[in-house]
């Protein structure tokens, strides 16, 4: 192997113990009593990985990391001893790539040097991911230039190559199984499976089987042995959905196996081992479904060593624009039609939209719009009719607001369109049509500029108002 791995740690035993492993394991290895002297040692440039402890006098772990980052993007396992689990996840967050408690399991050490390769790889494309996030806003399969979803990137890109719990929350339809997905591919289980299980499409009856699998017999309609999820995900990801929504004795379960890596499938007697990551997601805010009793606190505790929050689109309407043209240019894509570019009046709808069903709702419009505009622009009569209506009720406000006739007196302008407290959005809409067209002396092709819609739209209106 040409792995040379530093080893730090202020106390001679235990790093003098873990080179001798090292060696034996056909790894060249050195050492250091301080993170001052792994520094020293760094800078001849012989060191391919580093597995530090956290408490040490003068340097401490996590300076020694961010000194690493800053400088020798290394490989970095950390020991937690006296260090806390939050000292452990702050490392994570740092940088580092994993982290194992003291005293040192070896087998444990040998699956995560293994990785080194994996995580060597993984630089190497977080890297390029970055670029394409500055260039693109893109990361993986996640869309965004907002601040907010710039955030949740950096978070995927500390946790995605540790083996740390992972859980997501937002409201549904935010993406959480996209994050799931690209934390997956950005770890070095990559190669192996991604399994995704929704908790609550599967009734309860059913759940566990579906995790842990079942023997012949097991129960009626048994008739041969299933492999669940966690066989299925085996050194790769399981990602639970809607944890919240699966049944308490059923979460008791799942956290003894979180604990333990072991599992019996539904009515055997043979001990399952299974290496698994586990990311688990729900659109409930935790703590209050723990005050409900929908999600037990010590699963929650185990499961979110580390959180990820989605932010809903409302309030990262920048993105929409980005997103609404890469849905378009993928139904584009799939249908075998020209990518449709988007008329101003529509693009203004959906900004003006709150998207209560989030980014899926967003897909679902476009590729509904997509299909309407046959590779013409996309315009709001493409669009849902509660999308498109949003830019047109904004409109209406706006045009009957009383405004000031500019006489510098107050006087309300005549030309303004007054709105009666109790008046539908048809009253408005035919109201605004009405005043538009008699102001445009019957003119229908600038009257529809005025409106921002199409001539199209405004010939539809004028036969459905009968104007």
């Amino acid at each position: 192997m040409n792995d040379r791995i530093l080893v730090v740690d202020d106390e001679a035993g235990s790093r003098e113990g873990l080179r001798r492993l090292l060696e034996a394991w056909g790894y060249e290895a050195e050492t250091a009593g301080s993170g001052e002297e792994a520094l020293d040692r760094i800078e001849d440039g012989r060191a391919t990985a580093v597995i530090t402890d956290l408490v040490m006098p003068g340097l401490s772990g996590l300076d020694l990391i961010r000194r690493l980052k800053a400088d020798y993007p290394l490989p970095i396992i950390v020991l937690s001893g006296q260090g806390t689990i939050e000292q452990a996840v702050e490392a994570i967050k740092l940088g580092a790539n994993d982290f194992l408690e003291k005293p040192v399991e070896p087998a444990k050490l040998k699956i995560l040097l293994e990785k080194m390769d994996g995580a060597r790889e993984l630089l190497a494309e977080n890297r390029r991911l970055r670029a394409e996030l500055r260039e693109k806003g893109s990361f993986g399969p996640l869309r965004g230039i907002s601040e907010k979803m710039k955030q949740v990137f950096r978070q995927i890109e500390q946790v995605a190559p540790s083996t740390l719990s992972v859980l997501v929350t937002g409201e549904s339809g935010t993406g959480k199984e996209l994050v799931a997905q690209t934390l997956h591919e950005l770890s070095p289980r990559r190669r192996n499976e991604f399994v995704a299980l929704n908790c609550a499409a599967i009734p309860a009856t059913l759940l566990e089987s579906e995790i842990f699998g079942h023997e012949r017999g097991a129960f009626t309609g048994a008739l041969q042995r299933k492999i669940g999820c966690f066989e299925m995900a085996n050194l790769g990801t399981l990602f639970l959905d809607e944890i919240a929504e699966m049944d308490e004795n059923l979460q008791a379960k799942l956290l003894r196996v979180l604990q333990s890596k072991h599992f019996r499938r539904v009515g055997g007697t043979e001990v399952v081992e299974s290496d698994v990551r586990v990311i688990a997601a729900t659109n409930r805010e935790p703590k209050k479904a723990i005050e409900e009793g929908r999600l037990r606190e010590d699963l929650y505790y185990r499961l979110n060593v580390f959180a990820i929050e989605l932010p809903p689109l409302r309030d990262r309407p920048e993105d929409i624009p980005l997103l609404a043209r890469h849905f378009a240019e993928q139904a584009a894509v799939h249908g075998g039609a020209p990518i449709p570019p988007f008329d101003q009046s529509a693009m203004d709808a959906m900004m003006m939209h709150s998207w209560p069903g989030n980014v899926r709702e967003l897909k679902n419009a476009i590729e509904r719009a997509t299909l309407l505009s046959g590779g013409s622009a996309i315009m709001p009569e493409h669009l849902p009719p509660e999308v498109a209506m949003a830019g047109l009720e904004q409109r209406t406000i706006a045009a009957a607001q009383p405004r000031a006739n500019g006489n510098g007196n107050g006087a309300v302008d005549e030309q303004a369109i007054r709105v009666s407290i109790g008046s539908t959005i048809q009253d408005a809409e035919e109201g605004l049509i009405r005043s538009t067209l008699a102001h445009t002396g019957g003119n229908k092709t600038r009257a529809a500029k005025i409106l921002g819609i199409s001539v199209k739209t405004m010939h539809n209106k004028i036969k459905k108002y009968g104007l």
